[in-house]
């Protein structure tokens, strides 16, 4: 049987609302940011803060299987969450540059329909800014979901 490791525990004293990555207030100033819900590739601290920032909003919750360093210049976190009623899961890598700043961030979220809701609720979010460019337009997601049937 192949279960799905988005999906979470389903055990509600597992579900974390106060987790605040401490590598978030050290970026490098020549940060940059990957993602599965990105169109391209966002830079420098206020553009990752900004996005990270409203991004913690949509969790209801986040569920860690685990969060750590990984290697000598790394951090892990991965866990899952529902999202609008959508389960997503997520994988946050951080390779910190020789100063221990946070200099390479990707963010990788699972499965595609949570994945292009993300982008569709960031780029409505970010509509009119400078970070509208990293995600979807309403109009765009609208269109993808509707090749994908799942609309």
């Amino acid at each position: 049987m192949i279960t799905t490791t988005y999906l979470g525990s389903g055990d509600a004293s597992r579900h974390r609302q106060d987790y605040r990555p401490e590598w978030l207030d050290n970026l490098a100033d020549d940060v940059t940011m990957e993602g599965s819900v990105l169109t391209g590739i966002a830079e420098g601290p206020e553009a990752i803060r900004a996005i990270l920032g409203f991004a913690r909003t949509l969790y209801e919750y986040q569920e860690f299987n685990f969060v750590g360093p990984y290697g000598d210049h790394g951090f892990v976190e991965d866990y899952t969450s529902v999202v609008r009623g959508e389960p997503i899961g997520s994988v946050v890598v951080v390779r910190f540059n020789e100063a221990g700043q946070a200099a390479r961030i990707v963010v990788n979220h699972r499965p595609l329909r949570s994945v292009l809701l993300w982008s569709q609720l960031m780029g409505e979010h970010f509509a009119g800014t400078r970070y509208a460019k990293y995600f979807l337009s309403h109009d765009e997601a609208e269109e993808l979901h509707k090749a994908m049937g799942t609309r």
